[in-house]
């Protein structure tokens, strides 16, 4: 019997329910608890990137050697090192309290807050080194944060549902970019006696409160569940110290790899080199972003007002967007749009290299490329998700996200270089043009996943 075709009428009415539908996922416990942890997670990055990129400016220090120090976020391109003991070795007292991932994610926020309290009583004008080394203190703990809250987010929610996990993380990341960056240059302008001169006084209070914000993610670790995620057996007690090694070895470090490029063979390849390439156009710009901005003659004030409110509020937007989209319209679409916009964005940098101090084109430049990098983010998170086996979850994760961040954090080194070797304008279209080959490798992994039915899904 042929069913009958739903009436114009009945396909209307589908339109907007369907979209309740995918709208009401925002309201489930683990997506709001994902929201407060994405803050926790992004209150470190600009601290020892953009936010600090202004103070080492403010501070007298060379474009050069700011591009050279923004290395220190290189902790986060390498954390695939020690995922494996993340994902596997239990911490003493705290894991048998709170459980493999929450005993992980709270020891790595407490360090991220005396990283942040070290970095708060160290002037750059006068030991730049030690400044560093405590900034490399907060980066090496906030990787290690991310680790775990990676394999949280994974281990909390089924496949379908990681588009709309990713899109409340993103929130609470750039929730976290407002108070890092524009809290915290709000509280320096605030303690600033003039913006004519450098003063250290002021950042030692904005530092110190960022320290504080810690607590956030500090209390969502301590009333979260722990996972239901099943462990790999341990060997029993009375197995050779050596054989125990070499099993936990394998379990922890092998395994996840070989998992990998098992299930994507040739194509474990292609795929690596998209993470590797996605995002190049954005990283290799932040660097050089609020040197940008100070050089342009643009205060602390118009700055957090508009880069860092404004702007991430249109992240979040963004982001919202990315994630409503990629449950629609799927995840490899999304990707695509994110990859054109956010290239052709940075090209609005060049024409503001041109303009000067130009407010209102702050606000156009900095909304489009906000918007563009909020839907980019949602839709990458939520394919490295998929891209992940649950048993391996923060190891794989950790390995994508490390490839992810290893060439653009490199490449970004030498930005302060680049500017001062050819300017801004140059500067600017060089990165947009780093983007353009990241559409063929997102056009290439979806021809791939299209001719290859159930491709890439872990072995049951």
């Amino acid at each position: 019997m042929t069913a009958t075709p739903a009436s114009p009428e009945t396909e209307r009415s589908r339109g907007p329910r369907a979209w309740l539908q995918a709208l009401a996922v925002y309201r489930e416990p683990p997506v709001v608890r994902m929201l407060f942890l994405g803050f926790s997670a992004g209150l470190p990055l600009l601290l020892v990137f953009g936010t600090l990129s202004f103070w080492l400016r403010e501070a007298g220090v060379d474009r050069t050697t700011i591009g050279f120090v923004s290395w220190v976020a290189l902790a986060y391109a390498f954390k695939w090192a020690w995922a494996p003991l993340v994902d596997r070795m239990p911490l003493p007292w705290l894991t048998a309290r709170l459980g493999r991932r929450r005993s992980w994610l709270l020891a790595s926020q407490l360090l991220v807050a005396a990283g942040l309290v070290g970095m708060a009583l160290t002037d750059p004008a006068v030991d730049l080194r030690l400044l560093v080394v405590f900034a490399l203190l907060t980066a090496l703990a906030s990787a290690t944060q991310d680790i775990a809250l990676d394999a949280y987010r994974i281990e909390s929610a089924a496949v379908q549902k990681q588009a709309a996990l990713a899109a409340a993380y993103q929130t609470g990341y750039r929730l976290a970019m407002i108070w890092a960056g524009a809290g915290a240059l709000a509280i320096a302008a605030r303690f600033d006696p003039s913006e004519a001169e450098y003063h250290f006084a002021p950042w030692t209070f904005a530092y110190l409160a960022m320290a504080a914000s810690m607590a956030v993610g500090v209390a969502v670790t301590l009333l979260a569940p722990e996972p239901a995620v099943a462990v790999a057996p341990a060997l029993p007690r009375e197995a050779t110290a050596l054989r125990r090694l070499a099993a936990w070895l394998r379990d922890a470090v092998v395994s996840p790899f070989a998992d990998f490029f098992h299930r994507y063979r040739w194509h474990a390849a292609l795929l690596l080199l998209l993470i590797a390439f996605y995002r190049v156009s954005d990283v290799v710009m932040g660097v050089m972003a609020n040197p940008f901005y100070r050089d342009m003659g643009f205060t602390k004030d118009e700055v957090a007002a508009v880069s860092k409110v404004y702007g991430v509020v249109m992240t979040l937007a963004g982001a919202f967007v990315g994630g409503v989209l990629s449950l629609r319209f799927g995840v490899l679409r999304t990707l695509f749009a994110g990859a054109v916009l956010s290239a052709a964005t940075n090209l609005l940098f060049a024409w503001l290299a041109v303009r000067g101090h130009d407010l209102t084109f702050l606000v156009f430049a900095v909304s489009a490329d906000n918007l563009s990098a909020g839907i980019a983010s949602s839709a990458f998170v939520a394919y490295l998700s998929g891209l992940t086996n649950v048993a391996y979850s923060a190891t794989q994760y950790a390995l994508f996200s490390s490839v992810m961040l290893l060439a653009p954090k490199y490449i970004a080194g030498w930005s302060g270089w680049a500017v001062d070797s050819f300017g801004y304008v140059s500067f600017f279209v060089g990165t947009a043009a780093l983007g353009l080959p990241v559409l063929l490798l997102v056009w290439l992994a979806a021809r791939a996943q299209r001719a290859a039915p159930g491709y890439g899904s872990p072995s049951q």
